[in-house]
């Protein structure tokens, strides 16, 4: 695979850019990634998309590998039984990738889950009677006795497109096996025998896979601690806080007692971009059959059975952080969840005339919106990738999560949150890592950070100037801030969910 460097010049004009989703804020203020983001998935939790990553491995020895993580079902409190959070089995997930920069999926992984009850029985009074409980003893291996739902799942890559294009299975190294364990998520610490032992349970369901045509990686599904740090509540509340403040502990991270159920692909590098190029885009999907019919049967004492059927139907989408919340109209929101990348013209005046900037001036006065219009800037980075950094060589416009994978990673100790505006070019905008902050980079590219980073030659080719952002150099801050020691060094990176005796 041939690899493309940043020109020395390039990355010292980068040092100070401020992140690619930072277009994202261009919509309204309503903040969390993607949670809970338009009206229809509201209705539909378990196949609502939170949050993408995308970033090269940095666990020591992996560098060969992209990983790629897909966070759906938002908003978990641990303590959520007795049926707490498993994936909808009449639902298919998916993750995209496209190596030609032409908008469309050219690879896809598709994931499809199986919840099946083994109906265990207690003896009460001289009968056998079900019980109420997802587990009926501890747990310390995979698919015990005591569990009474076992969760499973498969996974197919697909090449070409993801209806139309050739299947072919990943299996389990150790057993040859294509179907995989979930582990159930973290009922509590009594359940799995102590405050640490989740940990060890839910990393026998790390599987050393076998990809069909690109060799070798690993996978992991199951529950893991939110990694996504906001001050959704202060923001929310039109911008209740100050957005010169401190960056670190200024204000509280409202999702820090959450959980998230995530999607986890490791996979080499070679299956995921070309000879050609490689900068690749990812985003992720959530759809279900056109047709529910839902019959309680009265009287049968079967209870309520769903018949799904029909061809699939997307219903979520997810690429770089944000978009749908804050930039896409409410009236727009569920038709943006079912589109794809290549059509994203329609949704193109959300992005050249962005809401956001002017909110934020009309609440905070000495922070001027840019007032270039059409903000040539967004539609930049946001819809190409920048140049020299992760734009494609053949672009079309088209809203996704881009990663030029020959720049080699960053070592959990020195990545910096800021990603490419401090000099990191591991991270965000190219791509997006766990510690990123995207919330912070995000508000400054809206309030105009390219334009004031590019000079009076543009030397960026964003089409605007300075004086087009008079606030552009601005330090805006949500006030929270982690790093990339918060979570783990190691795959699947995110940290183990908080447990269901959690309360707090």
């Amino acid at each position: 695979m041939k690899t493309r460097s940043i020109s020395a010049p390039v990355q010292r004009r980068l040092v100070s850019l401020c992140a690619l989703a930072a277009l994202a804020f261009a919509g309204t203020a309503s903040l969390a990634s993607s949670h809970r983001e338009a009206p229809n998935i509201t209705n539909i939790p378990k196949v609502d998309a939170t949050d993408l990553y995308m970033f090269r491995s940095y666990e020591a020895g992996r560098q060969g590998y992209v990983t790629i993580l897909a966070n759906y079902i938002p908003f978990q409190d641990p303590q959520g039984g007795p049926n707490f959070y498993m994936f909808d089995d009449k639902a298919l997930y998916e993750i995209h990738v496209d190596n030609t920069g032409d908008g469309q999926e050219d690879i896809t992984f598709q994931l499809r889950f199986q919840n099946t009850s083994k109906m265990t029985a207690l003896t009460v009074g001289g009968k056998s009677v079900k019980i109420p409980l997802i587990n009926s003893s501890t747990i310390a291996s995979r698919n015990p006795a005591s569990l009474n739902v076992r969760e499973t799942y498969s996974i197919d890559i697909v090449r070409g497109g993801s209806r139309t294009g050739t299947h072919g299975k990943l299996t389990n190294l150790a057993s040859g096996s294509s179907d995989f364990d979930k582990p159930v998520d973290n009922i509590g610490d009594k359940t799995f025998g102590g405050p640490t032992a989740y940990a060890a349970y839910a990393n026998q369901h790390i599987y050393e896979v076998a990809i069909p045509g690109c060799g070798n990686g690993r996978v992991f599904v199951g529950q893991r601690k939110e990694p996504f740090y906001i001050a959704v509540g202060k923001i929310f509340d039109l911008f209740y806080l100050n957005p010169f403040g401190p960056e670190v502990n200024g204000n509280k991270n409202d999702l820090e007692n959450k959980n998230v159920s995530t999607i986890s692909l490791e996979v080499p590098i070679a299956c995921l971009a070309t000879a050609n190029d490689p900068v690749i885009g990812a985003f992720t999907t959530g759809s279900m059959r056109q047709g529910r019919l839902l019959n309680g049967m009265p009287g049968t004492g079967l209870g309520k059975v769903n018949v799904d059927s029909g061809a699939w139907t997307q219903v979520s989408r997810l690429g770089m952080p944000l978009v749908n919340e804050v930039i896409i109209g409410i009236d727009d929101k569920d038709k943006f969840n079912a589109s794809k990348p290549k059509d994203d013209g329609q949704f193109a005046d959300y992005v050249t005339h962005p809401v956001l900037p002017a909110l934020v001036e009309t609440l905070f006065p000495s922070a001027k919106a840019p007032t270039n219009f059409p903000r040539s800037d967004l539609v930049t980075v946001f819809l190409k990738g920048i140049s020299g950094l992760n734009q494609p060589k053949n672009v079309t416009l088209s809203e996704m999560l881009r990663l030029n994978t020959s720049i080699s990673p960053v070592a959990a100790g020195a990545q910096n949150p800021l990603g490419v505006a401090a000099g990191d070019n591991a991270g965000f905008p190219n791509g997006r890592r766990p510690g990123d902050d995207v919330v912070d980079l995000s508000l400054r590219v809206a309030m105009g950070a390219l334009c004031a980073l590019t000079g009076p030659t543009d030397k960026l080719k964003v089409g605007c100037k300075p004086s087009d952002a008079p606030a552009g150099a601005l330090p805006f801050t949500d006030g929270v801030r982690k790093t990339a020691t918060t979570f783990q060094a190691a795959f699947p990176y995110l940290n183990t969910p908080l447990p269901g005796n959690f309360n707090n």
